[in-house]
């Protein structure tokens, strides 16, 4: 798999937003990184935090570090933290997420049980993400097909 998807495509060469691979990993270790802060990093800086790993404990652990080190030495301050939730709705795989549910409703689509538990966690994560948020629900369609849920 890419570290992007292809409805990030618009932006995933300049890293200019924060593609959903980054935004998954944020949300693991529990770090609210803004959008003005990811600004204040290097290409390199960006690139390594796509790449870098965050699933084991010590992994997270590092991640997060690594991220409140970089916005400390770039702005001079530490990123807010977030509760880490230790059941988050994308790595449930016997229920389609309530928001990605009526997003799909209101355009006309069905997300099945057998959809959903074919989706990896971050495509489920990113489907959460862009039924939850107003300004990026025009992806939201775009990841459907993206994902196979619906015909291109």
């Amino acid at each position: 798999m890419s570290d992007f998807f292809e409805f990030e495509a618009d932006f995933a060469s300049s890293l200019r937003c924060i593609p959903m691979i980054v935004r998954y990993k944020l949300d693991t270790c529990g770090v609210k990184l803004k959008l003005s802060h990811w600004n204040h990093l290097s290409a390199s800086e960006r690139q390594t935090l796509v790449r870098q790993p965050c699933s084991t404990a010590a992994e997270i652990q590092s991640y997060r570090s690594q991220l409140h080190q970089l916005v400390q030495s770039h702005m001079g301050e530490v990123p807010s933290d977030l509760p880490i939730d230790p059941h988050p709705d994308w790595m449930n795989e016997t229920l389609v997420s309530e928001s990605v549910a009526a997003q799909a409703a209101s355009i006309g689509q069905t997300i099945t049980l057998d959809q959903w538990v074919n989706l990896t966690p971050i495509q489920r994560f990113a489907l959460i993400k862009l039924s939850r948020s107003q300004h990026e629900n025009h992806n939201f369609l775009p990841a459907l097909r993206e994902f196979q849920l619906i015909e291109a």
